[in-house]
């Protein structure tokens, strides 16, 4: 039975985020949350809970420590009874490659911002498309469970920004151009998912901030009518 709702969760704010630095000593897997992350991870579980009400949810959580970390600050605010929850490790971060300090950290963003985000591949890392491949079986996985007994009437998939924005995209079937259009959700932002009683389509309830993509990273169709954007329903 598919749930009523999914939401999307970027985790708080972490060490990583608050001081870029910290990358070349600490492990991208073992990175917190701020104290400001975990105000944030406090407040999206109220928002969450608010908009259920006692409706139960199953989490799916990201293994690295910050997503953990978010997801128990999340989960305080839901009686033990009303939730159960997996960690996924395709959920995980787009990997950066190992230890890097904040010069290889500029490296990468101006190397990524020039040959184009979907397509660059990290050294020691992943490319968005190596990502968006893991976010597919994954998919997979959670269409087999939507088909369980008693599946609960709301998902929530704690994870990371690039790779809930490519669930997105393989959700909703979005161009390369299009997901390249978007910007990922900051820190604990809630992306909502709703489904139509009627269609049994998830409709995309979340406002995303958008990216102007200049003319030259767009292709031009020459033979057949491009196709037209459509908002996911």
């Amino acid at each position: 039975m598919k749930p009523k709702r999914i939401f999307l969760v970027r985790h708080g704010e972490s060490e990583g985020n608050l001081d870029r630095q910290t990358y070349a000593s600490k492990q991208d897997y073992k990175l917190l949350l701020t104290e400001e992350g975990k105000k944030q991870a406090d407040a999206a579980g109220e928002q969450i809970k608010q908009m259920i009400g006692d409706g139960s949810v199953l989490f799916y959580v990201s293994p690295l420590w910050r997503t953990r970390n978010t997801f128990e600050y999340i989960a305080r605010r839901f009686l033990p009874e009303k939730f159960t929850w997996k960690e996924d490790p395709r959920l995980r971060e787009q990997e950066w490659g190992h230890f890097r300090d904040l010069k290889a950290n500029i490296q990468i963003d101006n190397e990524r911002n020039l040959f184009g985000t979907f397509y660059y591949r990290i050294k020691d890392g992943e490319s968005c498309a190596d990502v968006y491949d893991r976010v597919s079986d994954f998919l997979h996985s959670l269409y087999r469970d939507f088909e369980k007994p008693h599946f609960p009437e709301n998902v929530v998939i704690i994870t990371h920004g690039m790779t809930l924005r490519l669930f997105l995209m393989r959700w909703y079937h979005w161009t390369v151009e299009e997901f390249e259009s978007y910007r990922n959700p900051r820190n604990c932002e809630i992306v909502v998912m709703e489904r139509n009683d009627t269609t049994s389509k998830f409709k995309l309830l979340s406002d995303l901030k958008r990216k102007n993509i200049p003319d030259g990273d767009k292709y031009e169709w020459k033979f057949i009518k491009a196709p037209q954007f459509k908002p996911p329903q």
